[in-house]
């Protein structure tokens, strides 16, 4: 089984090319919150596929830990990031109940974090996945034979999650105020549909955020049919990415 998060689609490419050498259930981790699913059961193993915001998880994936339950022979997790996975193993281990991560995986791709990395280009886009390919054939292998280790690879020091790039990440980056949409907006009402935590409504045929805060995917942002939804100031100049590596991958 695997339980993934995945706003853009990098975290569905990875589950899928999962089932290619295994093939086996996927669920979305989103509508497990939706749904009030919390209890999984798998003979075989559970994957935990979570990409990396600010050293750690989503803060939507870490609700949904601390009140799931995992049974199951191999449970393990794959971080995708762009600069490193940083704690995001530590951190989710520990707020998990009664059991531990088996192990842990990381695999390198387009970070969407753009209100500082530049994927306006696919050449931009191309300097994050040089590695991706190779760490995705890895992590095939390495599950299909129920590797064990200790932590994720690279990464940071707990403290420095703990102290400084999760208090960030949730004190002031997640709060709701930073977006804003331009006038190009078609009304098409896709950013609310989709807003995996129901912050957004469409008022006046125009999204609006009713919630303080989100668990900032920017899912809104990159998947705008006409790129009206920004976050701050830099966003606009450094493009929207979706994922397409299905279409050129091996």
């Amino acid at each position: 089984m695997l339980l993934y998060f995945s706003a853009t689609g990098n975290g569905k490419y990875l589950a899928d090319r999962l089932c290619e050498r295994e093939p086996q259930e996927q669920k979305s981790i989103t509508d497990c919150m939706r749904a009030g699913e919390f209890s999984f059961s798998d003979e075989s193993s559970i994957g935990l596929i979570v990409p990396t915001y600010n050293f750690g998880p989503p803060s939507l994936v870490l609700e949904f830990l601390k009140n799931a339950s995992f049974e199951t022979p191999y449970l393990y997790l794959v971080a995708s990031y762009g600069t490193t996975p940083g704690a995001i193993g530590a951190i989710m281990n520990r707020a998990i109940q009664g059991r531990e991560i088996d192990a842990y995986y990381s695999v390198r791709m387009p970070d969407t974090w753009t209100p500082i990395f530049d994927l306006s280009t696919p050449e931009k886009v191309a300097k994050f996945t040089v590695t991706t390919e190779a760490q995705v054939n890895e992590l095939l292998q390495k599950v299909g034979e129920r590797h064990r280790n200790r932590g994720m690879r690279p990464r940071v020091p707990t403290f420095v999650a703990d102290l400084i790039a999760q208090p960030i990440y949730n004190r002031i980056e997640r709060k709701t105020r930073h977006f804003s949409v331009e006038d190009s907006c078609i009304g098409c009402g896709k950013c609310a549909r989709n807003c995996p935590v129901s912050a957004i409504t469409m008022e006046n045929k125009k999204p609006v955020w009713v919630k303080e805060k989100c668990t900032l995917c920017l899912g809104c942002l990159h998947r705008c049919p006409v790129f009206a939804i920004q976050y701050g100031k830099h966003t606009k100049a450094h493009g929207q990415y979706v994922n397409h590596m299905r279409d050129t991958a091996r």
